[in-house]
């Protein structure tokens, strides 16, 4: 998302709903776009981001649910076709588009994967799987062929790094459980096996837990940066309420390592009186 209430004072600086993109866009320079999961973009919506994103603005938008989880990849390809038309518009804007599939789709699906991204190549467009059923953490027949079919086709595999969110007991913060029970807990695979190796990172409430478990993911965004791959990293937290701050703190370290300018204050956040 790009848009929170809980954002207002500090990345949103009060300005109307219809500029929080263009707000969101002076910090961060891509986004996860759940809205698509949901609902297909109207031809006014589109138009109203083509205007806000800057040019190396990405949009990383989730394949609908109604193709993933309602249809589960068979009989989609007219609706795949209107999807794609209504991207149009900002396809030069386009970062990977997120195939999500569902908990309880295993190895039976990988057929309709290939055909899936048989039918997708030359168009132009970049992909990510993320694999949700256990039978693809299990280091087994099924995983392997789900990477090979990747390999084949250049596609990486989103890697959803639960880890924060499932630290520590639930008594914790009353939070945490409501977070854990949306999330599905799967062990972490790191695998890239194209341009643009997808990170979705969970946090948690405590900071010294995110910044632990992170620490790893800065050595390898670094790897992948300088084998000349461009990796996305969306960060979340239990509530969302921290999420940008915690992004803000996570890619500031990546960027120090590269020594790249770091993100500074959002537009929100007041400056104070020298005086």
């Amino acid at each position: 998302m790009w848009a929170n209430d809980d954002w207002r004072g500090s990345l949103l600086p009060g300005s109307g709903p219809r500029e929080h993109l263009a707000d969101y866009a002076r910090v961060f320079d891509s986004v996860e776009g759940n809205t698509s999961f949901y609902a297909q973009p109207t031809p006014a919506a589109i138009a109203s981001w083509a205007r806000q994103a800057p040019a190396n603005f990405r949009f990383c938008f989730k394949l609908p649910g109604r193709l993933t989880h309602e249809l589960r990849l068979q009989g989609i390809e007219h609706e795949l076709a209107e999807f794609l038309d209504c991207l149009a518009p900002i396809k030069d804007r386009l970062g990977p588009i997120m195939i999500q599939l569902p908990r309880d789709l295993g190895a039976e699906v990988l057929p309709r994967l290939e055909q899936f991204l048989q039918s997708v190549k030359g168009a132009g467009l970049a992909w990510s799987v993320e694999p949700r059923d256990p039978v693809f953490f299990a280091k087994g027949e099924a995983e392997r062929q789900l990477n090979r079919l990747l390999i084949t086709h250049a596609v990486d595999r989103v890697m959803l790094d639960v880890r924060p969110l499932f630290s520590g007991p639930t008594t914790a913060h009353p939070g945490l459980a409501v977070a854990r029970s949306e999330k599905p807990h799967r062990p972490l695979h790191v695998f890239s096996s194209g341009q643009h190796p997808v990170v979705r990172f969970i946090g948690h409430y405590d900071e010294a837990t995110n910044r632990a478990l992170f620490a790893p993911w800065v050595e390898r965004l670094f790897l992948w940066i300088s084998q000349g791959k461009s990796p996305f990293l969306f960060v979340h937290t239990p509530d969302n309420k921290a999420a940008p701050a915690l992004a803000r703190l996570l890619a500031n370290q990546v960027l120090a390592k590269l020594d790249r300018p770091l993100i500074g204050a959002f537009p929100g956040e007041g400056q104070g009186s020298l005086f």
